[in-house]
C-alpha cells in the first residue's frame, strides 16, 4: 500500500538561512509530564517529554503511527543520548489498521566482516568486560537509521527531513537537563573524561550539566540535517560513515587517560553492507487476545510468549498475589533457560521460534511448577522439538549473559488506529563511551551481547560472534489484538530484564485487571534462570516479598527495573497512553485531543 506523500518544504531549505544569520534562542521550558493521558487523534508515550512532544507535532500534522514514532526516537537521540541514538539499533513492530497486519523490522546491529568466535577472549579468557564496553571492539554496525527510513518507506506519510525537524531544532536550542539525565552523565564521567569528544560535549567545564540547565548538541543537529538533506548515504556510504569507522578503528581517546581503549574491525564495506530484516512476528494466544511481538534475532517474542503460554493454564487473577508473583517469577526462570539455548541470530543457525512459541511445549515446563517450592536454578533447558514428558532435570552451570541495562521505549498510535511499539538502544548507559567527533552522537557497544564463551559449558551457544551476525537482544516490543483489533502496546528497556518487565505488565493488565498505568507502575522482580530474584526496593517492602522467601525465593536487592511505556484502545475508541510515574523521574504521555 503506497501512500500519497504531501508537498512538503524540506528541512535543508528552512535551517539553511540559521547558517547565515545567527539566531537567538530562547530558554527552552520542558513539556508537561503526566504517566496518562487520554483521548482522541493518536498518542504517544515516552520517557522523555521533548520527545513525546515531537511525536504529538508529527501526528498534528497528519503524520501516521510510523512517522511520529521515528520523531520520537530521534528526539531521544537528543534527550536520551546515554540509551538511543544514530549510533545504535533497535526492534520494530507495526500494526496495520487497513490490512490488520502486524510487521517488524530488526534494526539490531550486525558484527563486522573481522568478527570471529573469539573475539572477546584473550588467552583463552574474555578480556575485563569494562575493556569489552568501551572499546571499538564492541561496536556494532548501527542500524537505527536504516530502520527509520524502512518505517517511513512501508507505513509512513512524511519523508525523513519532514520527521527529523523536531529533533534537530531540539537539538539546537537545547532541552531543559533533568535529574536523571545528569545522574547518568556522573556516573559515567570517569569514562566519558577519557574521550575528548565526548569529554567536551557531556562534561561541559569538566563536569556533568546542572540540573535545571540548558543542554544543546549543535554537532548532532547539523548530523540531522545532513541526513535530512541527503538521506541516509552519509552515513552508510559517505562522510559521516568515514568518521564512525574511524572512530571505532582507532578511539579517539585522551592517552593521558590511562585507560585501555582496545580497536575495532569495522569497514566502510561493514556499512555499506548493512541492511534491516523484514521478520513475521511472534505471536501465541493468551486468554482470547493475539499477542505479537518480536523474533529472533531478538528474544524477546519468544520468551515472554513461551512464559505467557506457560502461564495459560493457571486462572492467575483467582490467585492471592504471592501465588501470582511465584508463578510469574518460575514462568521467566524456565523461559530464560531455554532462551539462553536456543535463541540467536537465525541467519546463523536453526532457531525453533515456532516450537519455542507452541502451546506444547510451554505445556511439558509448566507442568514443572508446583504452588508451595521452587525450581533449583539455573534450570536445565529442554528441547522444543521433542517436548519431554514432565519431569525436572539437574540444574546445569551457566546462567543468563549479560546484558547493559539501559535502552529506551516508545509506543505510539494513530487517528487512523496503525500501532507501533519500538524500542532502540546503544545497550550500555552511555554505549561504548566514544562519540564520533564532530556528529554530536555516541557509538554502541551491542556486540557485548554476544557471549565471549559459551553460556553453559559443554553445549553449543547459538550466540557466539560471527562475520555480519546480530547479536541476541531480550528487546520484546508487543502488541496485543482482540479479533484483528488493536488492545494494548507495551515495552521496555532495561537488558534482560526487560523481557520480565513486558511479562509482568501484561499478566498484570490482563490478569489481574489493574489499569495500564498501574500495571506499569507495580513494584517489579526479575527472574531470569538465576539462584537469586533481582527485586527494586519496592518490592522488597511488600507482605509478599515474605511469602515468596517462604516458597524458596531469594530476593535480591536492585535498582530500577525497566521504564515501561504502553497504549492502550479503550472500548469507545479512545486512546490511552500510559507511561511509568516514577521510575527514570517519571515517563510522558501525550494523546492529541484530550478527552477524560
Amino acid at each position: 500500500m503506497v501512500r500519497a506523500r504531501p508537498v512538503r518544504i524540506t528541512l535543508a531549505a528552512v535551517t539553511s538561512c540559521a547558517l547565515i544569520t545567527p539566531m537567538a534562542h530562547a530558554a527552552p521550558v520542558p513539556p508537561p509530564k503526566a504517566p496518562e493521558a487520554i483521548g482522541y487523534g493518536g498518542a504517544v508515550s515516552s520517557v522523555d517529554p521533548d520527545a513525546t512532544r515531537a511525536g504529538i507535532e508529527v501526528l498534528r500534522a497528519g503524520g501516521t503511527a510510523a512517522d511520529a514514532a521515528v520523531a520520537v526516537a530521534a528526539a531521544l537521540g537528543v534527550t536520551e543520548p546515554y540509551s538511543a541514538g544514530i549510533g545504535g539499533g533497535g526492534y520494530f513492530v507495526h500494526y496495520d489498521a487497513g490490512t490488520g497486519e502486524v510487521s517488524t523490522l530488526d534494526g539490531r546491529e550486525t558484527a563486522p566482516a573481522s568478527a570471529h568466535p573469539e573475539m572477546f577472549l584473550e588467552d583463552g579468557e574474555p578480556i575485563p568486560a569494562a575493556e569489552a564496553i568501551t572499546s571499538g571492539l564492541g561496536v556494532g554496525v548501527p542500524g537505527t537509521p536504516a530502520t527509520w527510513e524502512q518505517a517511513l518507506r512501508r507505513w509512513g506519510n512524511e519523508d525523513l527531513g519532514e520527521v527529523l525537524r523536531p529533533a534537530e531544532r531540539l537539538a539546537r536550542d537545547g532541552f531543559v537537563v533533568d535529574d536523571t539525565f545528569r545522574e547518568q552523565t556522573a556516573a559515567n564521567q570517569e569514562r566519558f573524561s577519557a574521550f575528548p569528544a565526548t569529554r567536551d560535549l557531556f562534561l561541559p567545564g569538566g563536569a556533568p550539566p546542572a540540573t535545571g540547565s540548558t543542554f544543546r548538541n549543535p554537532d548532532l543537529a547539523a548530523t540531522y540535517r545532513t541526513l535530512a538533506a541527503e538521506g541516509l548515504d552519509p552515513l552508510y556510504r559517505g562522510e559521516i560513515g568515514a568518521d564512525v569507522v574511524e572512530a571505532v578503528r582507532n578511539p579517539p581517546v585522551d592517552p593521558a587517560a590511562g585507560r585501555t581503549v582496545r580497536p575495532g574491525g569495522m569497514t566502510a564495506d561493514d556499512l555499506r553492507d548493512y541492511r534491516i530484516e523484514e521478520r513475521d512476528p511472534t505471536h501465541v494466544t493468551y486468554r482470547g487476545l493475539d499477542v505479537y511481538g518480536m523474533p529472533p534475532s531478538a528474544s524477546g517474542g519468544t520468551t515472554v510468549g513461551e512464559a505467557l503460554n506457560i502461564l495459560e493454564g493457571t486462572d492467575l487473577g483467582a490467585l492471592d498475589e504471592a501465588q501470582y508473583l511465584h508463578r510469574f517469577l518460575e514462568a521467566s526462570k524456565l523461559g530464560f533457560a531455554d532462551r539462553n539455548r536456543w535463541v540467536a541470530d537465525p541467519a546463523f543457525g536453526d532457531v525453533p521460534t515456532a516450537e519455542l512459541t507452541g502451546q506444547e511445549f510451554a505445556d511439558s515446563r509448566a507442568c514443572l511448577i508446583t504452588p508451595d517450592a521452587v525450581l533449583p536454578a539455573p534450570v536445565a533447558a529442554a528441547d522444543p522439538g521433542e517436548p519431554a514428558p514432565c519431569a525436572p532435570r539437574p540444574p546445569e552451570r551457566g546462567g543468563t549473559p549479560y546484558e547493559g541495562p539501559n535502552t529506551t521505549h516508545l509506543t505510539v498510535a494513530d487517528a487512523r488506529g496503525d500501532v507501533v511499539s519500538y524500542t532502540l538502544t546503544i545497550e550500555q548507559t552511555g554505549g561504548s563511551g566514544i562519540t564520533v567527533p564532530g556528529r554530536g552522537f555516541l557509538l554502541n557497544n551491542e556486540l557485548t551481547d554476544f557471549s565471549s564463551t559459551p553460556a553453559v559449558p559443554g553445549e553449543p551457544d547459538p550466540n557466539l560472534p560471527e562475520p555480519g551476525k546480530r547479536p541476541r537482544s531480550s528487546i520484546s516490543p508487543t502488541v496485543v489484538l482482540r479479533d484483528g483489533e488493536p488492545v494494548l502496546a507495551v515495552g521496555s528497556p532495561g537488558g534482560a530484564t526487560i523481557i520480565t518487565t513486558v511479562l509482568q505488565v501484561l499478566t498484570g493488565r490482563i490478569d489481574r485487571g489493574l489499569p495500564l498505568v498501574e500495571a506499569i507502575a507495580r513494584p517489579r522482580a526479575s527472574q531470569r534462570n538465576a539462584p537469586s530474584t533481582e527485586a527494586e526496593a519496592a518490592f522488597l517492602a511488600l507482605p509478599e516479598a515474605e511469602k515468596l522467601r517462604a516458597l524458596g525465593h531469594e530476593l535480591d536487592p536492585s535498582a530500577e527495573i525497566g521504564a515501561a511505556t504502553g497504549v492502550e484502545r479503550l472500548p469507545d475508541g479512545r486512546w490511552l497512553a500510559a507511561a511509568e510515574p516514577a521510575r527514570r523521574g517519571g515517563g510522558a504521555a501525550e494523546v492529541v485531543l484530550p478527552a477524560p
